[in-house]
């Protein structure tokens, strides 16, 4: 079984390849430490969900998307919900 840290960290980083810009310019835009998530992404950090639901929120998603084992669901979704 997968690690719930490296889901969370491979469904933020592909929301943000999905963006097509760097870490530091995407959570820069965000307002958000660049450093911190990088760790995040890579599953370093085990996140609270306090910081998940504000995260989500920041991105337009819902919480339930960073535990999606497929990620590219989010995006999918993102798209359907859009219409």
């Amino acid at each position: 079984m997968e690690n719930v840290q490296d889901i969370i960290g491979r469904n933020l980083k592909y929301i943000r390849y999905q963006s097509k810009k760097s870490q530091e310019k995407f959570y820069g835009n965000l307002g958000l430490n660049s450093k911190y998530l990088a760790s995040v992404e890579r599953g370093e950090i085990n996140v609270t969900v306090e910081f998940l639901s504000k995260l989500a929120k920041i991105l337009n998603i819902d919480i339930r998307d960073f535990f999606d084992p497929d990620e590219k669901h989010i995006i999918e979704k993102k798209r359907i919900d859009e219409k």
